[in-house]
C-alpha cells in the first residue's frame, strides 16, 4: 500500500526555457512542476520577477542554482546566497537546488560545473557551505550530483561514498541526475545500476533526466558527454524504473532540455515516458 501511495504523489515536470515557454503555457495541465534556472533571475526586472511569481501560482516552481559552487573548501559567496533568498521570497517557489560542484578558485570563474577531488576534506567543505546556504536562504537545498568525463584526480572516495557523506552530513535531500550518473559510470567502466544502488536512495527528493552524446576520448575510445541536447536514452529511463522500485518516497522528476529543441509534442512524449518508467518501478 505504501508503494501505491508514493506512486500517486510522484510528479513529472520540465525545465523552464524561453524556447519552450509557449508550449509549456499551452499544456500546463500535463506538467506537474517546473524548474527554473535561478541565476537567470537574480538581476531580473520587477516585471520579470512578477511574471515568474504568476507562473508559480499556476504550477509548482522550483529554483535551480548553477553558480554557487557549494562543493568546495572555499566558503560560498554570501551575495549569491542572498540573491537566492530574495528570489525564493519574491517567487514563493516550493524549493531550491544546487550542484555538488565547484565553479571558481583563486578568484577565477571556471565557467562550468567542475567535480572537486572526492575527499573527506571536500565533503566537509560542501557540508559547511550547505549549512551556510541554509541559514541565509531559510530552507535546505536539494543537492545534485554532476557529470564528469573523468574521475576527479586526487580522489580518495568513490562517487557514491562522497555523495553519501555530503547528503548525510548536511542532512539534505539528493537531486539525483540519472543521466549524470549513467555517464559517470560508463565513462569509468562501472555498472550504472550498481552505482545507483549504492547511493542513499531514501534521501532522493527529485530526479533529473536528460540526454547526451558520445565523444572521442584522448588515446582512443569514447566518453559520454552530458549535453542536454538529446532525448533521454532508454538506459536512463530504465534507471528511473530501478530507482522507483527501491525508493518508496514520492519523486519529482524533471526532464531537462537546453537546445536542439524538438516539437513540443515530442517533449511531452518524453514526460510520458518518464511517467511510464515510474509506474513500472512502482508496480502499477
Amino acid at each position: 500500500m505504501a508503494v501505491s501511495q508514493a506512486s500517486a504523489r510522484d510528479r513529472v515536470g520540465l525545465g523552464w526555457r524561453g524556447e519552450l515557454a509557449a508550449g509549456i503555457l499551452s499544456h500546463l495541465a500535463r506538467i506537474d512542476v517546473l524548474e527554473v534556472i535561478a541565476d537567470d533571475y537574480y538581476h531580473a526586472s520587477r516585471a520579470g520577477i512578477a511574471a515568474l511569481h504568476r507562473l508559480a501560482r499556476q504550477v509548482p516552481v522550483s529554483l535551480h542554482g548553477v553558480g554557487m559552487g557549494l562543493a568546495s573548501t572555499i566558503p560560498a559567496d554570501p551575495r549569491r546566497l542572498q540573491a537566492m533568498a530574495r528570489l525564493m521570497k519574491a517567487v514563493q517557489a516550493e524549493s531550491w537546488s544546487e550542484h555538488l560542484s565547484f565553479v571558481r578558485a583563486g578568484g577565477v570563474e571556471i565557467g562550468h560545473l567542475a567535480a572537486p577531488p572526492r575527499t573527506p576534506l571536500s565533503a566537509a567543505g560542501a557540508v559547511a557551505n550547505i549549512a551556510l546556504a541554509t541559514r541565509i536562504i531559510g530552507s535546505t537545498p536539494l543537492m545534485e550530483n554532476i557529470a564528469t568525463l573523468v574521475a576527479p584526480p586526487a580522489s580518495t572516495l568513490d562517487e557514491a561514498e562522497w555523495v553519501a557523506q555530503i547528503i548525510h552530513g548536511a542532512q539534505v535531500p539528493l537531486l539525483l541526475d540519472l543521466h549524470n550518473l549513467f555517464a559517470n559510470a560508463v565513462n569509468i567502466g562501472e555498472q550504472p545500476e550498481q552505482l545507483l544502488l549504492r547511493l542513499p536512495l531514501d534521501r532522493v527528493g527529485a530526479v533529473h533526466l536528460s540526454g547526451g552524446h558520445w565523444i572521442a576520448a584522448p588515446g582512443g575510445g569514447q566518453r559520454l558527454l552530458d549535453d542536454h541536447l538529446h532525448d533521454v536514452p532508454p538506459e536512463v529511463f530504465a534507471l528511473l524504473t530501478l530507482l522507483a522500485r527501491h525508493a518508496p518516497q514520492p519523486l519529482t522528476v524533471i526532464v531537462e532540455r537546453d537546445g536542439n529543441y524538438p516539437s513540443f509534442g515530442h517533449v511531452l512524449g518524453q514526460l510520458e515516458l518518464a511517467r511510464a518508467a515510474l509506474r513500472a518501478g512502482r508496480g502499477a
